[in-house]
């Protein structure tokens, strides 16, 4: 017992940095529990708004079949009750059709992968949801409108194409809540440098090269990060060719012949015959005298001699 009185009279010290790392363990531990509570507060909101929206549709399907039956010759009909089968149907099919539309804009675009990744990753428990309710309505859906179904059958496809419309909106609205949160700093710098090189891969003033290479960056950045389907990659590659714009062999093999064709020949100009020059008159003027000094006659023998005329006295 006195060892460890000495021990502790010792090392008392050492109960400060104990007490700072207790401190630290249970600060993160509440945090971690109020993050948890947060995310089962929202899964639990999300379900009270799915059951609201499926609560919602039956009592509707209940309140149109409870409806007295019409025997009067006088009564006039409900528009619930003049709605044929078909029509139903293709109500429900252009609301089945809106939706998925609308997720497929998530799905296809890369720009809004990259700005919503919540929407097109199954782990997130809301997503899941929509995923599930999507493809029960999928499967629940009609081959065409003029397909027969029972009541039943037709309130639960309703129920069903209900429950995925709901279950996508909230969907939607916590993806655009929460963003790229769940991504670390370097997974977020990441995100946002494919962001800026998409914009100059679908940029029609960069030149090609530029628009390939940025395309080839935006494929490494989003390698591990995010998952892109086949069609999305299509799509984008369709968006860079398009930006591109048409070889100049296509362009010359489209223009009209009419446009390569040389123009016609025209006549050459005849060339005017040149004026002849005007005669010569004879000039009156005598020949001039021969200049001095003149050379003398020779006798034939030696060559002739320069003679100066003597000046007179």
């Amino acid at each position: 017992m006195d060892q460890v009185w000495a021990f502790i009279g010792d090392y008392w010290w050492l109960v400060f940095p104990f007490m700072g790392v207790i401190g630290w363990v249970g600060s993160a531990w509440e945090r971690g529990a109020r993050l948890r509570h947060k995310r089962r507060l929202e899964v639990m909101h999300a379900k009270a708004e799915l059951k609201a929206a499926q609560a919602a549709a039956r009592g509707k399907a209940v309140a149109a079949a409870s409806l007295p039956p019409i025997t009067g010759a006088t009564a006039v009909p409900e528009p619930a009750a003049r709605e044929t089968h078909a029509t139903q149907l293709e109500r429900l099919f252009a609301t089945h059709d809106a939706v998925t539309a609308r997720w497929l804009e998530y799905e296809l675009d890369v720009a809004k992968i990259i700005a919503f990744p919540a929407m097109s990753d199954g782990r997130q428990p809301l997503t899941a949801a929509f995923l599930r309710a999507k493809r029960i309505a999928d499967g629940l859906r009609p081959a065409s409108p003029k397909a027969r179904l029972s009541k039943e059958q037709l309130a639960e496809y309703r129920n069903a194409v209900a429950d995925f419309e709901v279950a996508f909106d909230v969907a939607e609205r916590d993806a655009r809540r929460i963003r790229d949160s769940s991504f670390t700093e370097v997974e977020r710098k990441r995100l946002e440098t494919a962001k800026k090189l998409l914009t100059v891969a679908v940029d029609e003033a960069a030149t090609s090269a530029e628009r390939q290479l940025a395309y080839r960056r935006v494929r490494e950045e989003l390698d591990g990060l995010l998952s892109l389907s086949d069609e999305a990659i299509e799509v984008l590659e369709k968006k860079v060719m398009l930006e591109l714009g048409p070889s100049p062999s296509t362009t010359d093999a489209a223009a009209p012949t009419t446009a390569t064709a040389p123009p016609p020949s025209q006549p050459a100009p005849v060339a005017e015959p040149e004026p002849l020059p005007a005669p010569k008159r004879p000039s009156t003027t005598p020949p001039a005298a021969a200049p001095w000094p003149v050379p003398s006659r020779g006798n034939g023998d030696a060559p002739g001699r320069v003679t100066h005329p003597k000046p007179h006295r």
